[in-house]
């Protein structure tokens, strides 16, 4: 190869280049095996979505390609050694998450969360119990506008998060005492909120609504301290229908599902903001479970509040999700489903 090697410190990769291919050298061998993954799947996966090839040498890689793709396939390792040089690991999940970012810094070149030299950095979460670390730009743009603005809109499909960052947010501002106590709320649109016809005593009645919520919260600290605030209050996790007549002071207050919400009350639910609190919306407009001819609240609020000022609207698609691969292309089916029926029902008015 007639490349040019340039060495850095033990800490990084050796790069030898000669433009569209190049071999990193990674230093720890333990870590370059990890890196790698078993029988070097995490370079399979960057074969497959990049579409490079990536063959492993000992502690070493050698990476060919389109040009564009071989520096995202090197920013997305390099990020990824940096990540098991701190104590973290490398799962699929981090290697898909990486892959999206190193993607959108050719994509996005104003994206916040890239630095010079084609450096990966990726917002993250943290509480006593986990880190939690963005894997895809919007991702990082939503836990960006977590830690700034007061009321935050996260809106799209299934999968993407939304929810489960926006607990970790509220679990990480009660931790560093920033508020005193985590509000969790849903609609329960199921029972059509008249849960007086539901059999046990009110907790009985409204768990199964907020479930998610609980498991959620079960993640992001230990099981005993999330029994203990519950017990004393700290942890509050209710029924919209709970909120109505309350100023929620000095607290994080989540609510989801709202697209299942009316507009009085997401109306009320918003004015329930008081000094000192964060407020987080999370929904999905295309999952209305509504009667016919109830318009939604989220779907109302995203109009009027647009561009209101210490409001922010994250809207995810379905490129976001982070789950199975597959629940991507299902929701990718199914919103495609809805658009050409949507333009059907239109034209036809």
């Amino acid at each position: 190869m007639n490349g040019q090697e340039l060495v850095s410190s033990p800490r990084h990769p050796r790069i030898a280049s000669d433009a569209n291919h190049f071999i990193l050298t990674f230093e720890n061998n333990r870590f370059a095996s990890e890196l790698f993954g078993q029988f070097d799947q995490n370079l399979k996966l960057l074969e497959e979505r990049l579409h490079i090839d990536a063959r492993a040498r000992g502690n070493s890689v050698v990476i060919s390609g389109d040009i564009v793709a071989t520096k995202q396939a090197r920013r997305t390792l390099d990020y990824l050694y940096e990540k098991l040089q701190k104590g973290g690991s490398v799962e699929r999940s981090d290697v898909e998450g990486a892959i999206r970012m190193a993607v959108a810094a050719d994509d996005q070149l104003s994206l916040p969360t890239m630095e010079r030299k084609a450096k990966l950095t990726m917002a993250q979460i943290s509480t006593r119990k986990k880190t939690i670390v963005a894997r895809t730009p919007t991702q990082d743009a939503y836990v960006r506008a977590l830690e700034r603005a007061e009321l935050v809109f996260g809106v799209g499909p299934a999968g993407t998060g939304k929810t489960y960052l926006a607990v970790a947010h509220a679990a990480q501002l009660l931790e560093r005492g920033l508020v005193e106590k985590i509000i969790l709320s849903r609609p329960a649109v199921e029972a059509g909120e008249r849960l007086g016809f539901l059999p046990g005593d009110m907790k009985e009645k409204v768990d199964p609504y907020l479930r998610p919520l609980y498991d959620a919260l079960y993640d992001m600290m230990p099981a005993d301290k999330v029994d203990r605030a519950i017990t004393a209050g700290v942890i509050e996790i209710a029924p919209l229908a709970f909120m109505r007549g309350r100023t929620l002071a000095n607290a994080a207050v989540i609510l989801d599902e709202a697209q299942n919400t009316t507009s009085m009350q997401m109306k009320m639910f918003l004015t329930r903001l008081g000094e000192n609190s964060r407020m987080i919306v999370t929904g999905d407009p295309s999952q209305i479970d509504l009667p016919r001819g109830v318009k939604s609240g989220l779907v109302e609020a995203l109009q009027l509040l647009n561009g209101v000022e210490g409001i922010s609207i994250v809207r995810f698609r379905d490129t976001d999700v982070v789950r199975h691969p597959l629940v991507g292309r299902i929701v990718k089916a199914y919103d495609s489903t809805y658009i050409a029926e949507a333009e059907e029902a239109s034209r036809q008015d």
